[in-house]
């Protein structure tokens, strides 16, 4: 869940992620963000949300829902010392 605003330091983001109009409410994978066209109320929220969102492929709980390229990838990652990970993060940026 994030709060960007669009006409401040957020507008990289916004046209990365197509924003128009203001409210948007994206959800989904963060590289292929989908559009909520749903209600605005907390019942309407609170249903998409039991009805369409859930765990996803990540570290601790959830790696079994990962593929085998991506679970072998976070496993190398969560392997590595921190001095060899914060290597990598500054290598990357």
């Amino acid at each position: 869940v994030a709060d960007v605003d669009c006409t401040a330091g957020g507008e990289s983001l916004c046209s990365k992620h197509e924003v128009g109009g203001y409210p948007t409410i994206k959800y989904g994978d963060p590289a292929e963000l989908k559009d909520y066209n749903g209600g605005r109320s907390y019942d309407d929220l609170k249903k998409f949300a039991s009805e369409n969102l859930g765990p996803t492929c990540g570290p601790g709980e959830n790696l079994e829902l990962c593929d085998a390229k991506t679970k072998a990838k976070i496993e190398g990652f969560v392997s590595m010392s921190i001095d060899k990970l914060e290597g990598k993060i500054r290598k990357a940026t």
